[in-house]
């Protein structure tokens, strides 16, 4: 690694310790944009985004903007989505930026540049990425989150229905996802003190985590941190997690978005919601 930067998973541990294992979504849906009063454009994302970083800062330590809502309002979009990030970082916020990104070589190099190089416009401290053009087309963006000391959460058991029929797929190693799943906990060292987590984790999600083991998922090899999205509006519920990850439990970070959202426009009472949420999730 050639800054001198902590490696991603013991930022996240550090935060998990301090803030409990709540990461709070931002996704300015139109929906949400028009049920807050705000326009469905530029100045609404902005003004979205900095309530929901208002009432997030001090209260947790890790927030995931949702790319694509930005990305919807093209250069103008992602400047608000860049300015967003590197206030939430300067406030000492991790952001894992939801971008699901999956491609081979040199392109793959040039979206983790994008969202993980420290100089970059859109800098994240993590970034999530699609393996399903194998996992070895990974490889560029594994190097680069290592040379920054910054994170990886591959999409491994996702929420969606559709996600199965490509995850839980059978071959004649096991299912796609315990391959995925064992290939991402291979890329982390073996932990060289209790309670550290690897930079390469795998997105989960909080209502699908108790097929693990059906499907042959060691969601504890490699201390692999855990990104669990679902939780609250999708269904999932504090005790869904406890038993859905079981030994893993430790390792997951819960994404509520809608959940809290919900709450606003006021900051307010949007700050409410994520104590309440953070409460239900304390261990």
């Amino acid at each position: 690694m050639s800054t001198g930067v902590p490696r991603f998973g013991a930022r996240l541990a550090e935060a998990i310790a301090r803030h409990g294992r709540l990461c709070v979504g931002i996704d300015p849906h139109p929906h949400l944009l028009q049920a807050w009063g705000l326009n469905d454009d530029v100045s609404g994302l902005r003004e979205f985004g900095s309530r929901v970083l208002e009432a997030a800062m001090g209260r947790v330590g890790v927030i995931k903007p949702q790319v694509a809502f930005f990305e919807r309002r093209g250069p103008a979009g992602l400047a608000v989505l860049a300015e967003l990030q590197q206030e939430a970082r300067r406030e000492g916020l991790l952001v894992i930026a939801d971008a699901k990104r999956g491609d081979i070589g040199s392109t793959m190099a040039g979206y983790a540049d994008a969202w993980l190089a420290p100089e970059a416009e859109l800098a994240a401290d993590a970034l999530t990425v699609s393996p399903y053009l194998g996992f070895g087309s990974l490889r560029p963006a594994l190097e680069v989150a290592r040379r920054h000391g910054a994170g990886l959460f591959v999409l491994a058991l996702t929420s969606n229905p559709e996600g199965r029929e490509v995850q839980l797929a059978r071959t004649e190693d096991g299912t796609v996802a315990s391959r995925i799943a064992a290939q991402a906990a291979a890329e982390n060292p073996a932990p060289q003190i209790d309670g550290a987590l690897g930079d390469v984790g795998l997105v989960v999600g909080a209502t699908t985590a108790g097929l693990a083991e059906e499907a042959g998922v060691d969601l504890t090899a490699g201390a692999m941190p855990l990104l669990a999205p679902g939780f609250g509006a999708q269904g999932a519920t504090a005790e869904d997690l406890r038993t859905g990850f079981a030994e893993a439990h430790r390792q997951v970070v819960v994404n509520s978005s809608r959940g809290i959202l919900a709450a606003g426009p006021d900051v307010a009472a949007l700050t409410a919601a994520v104590r309440r949420t953070a409460e239900e999730l304390a261990d």
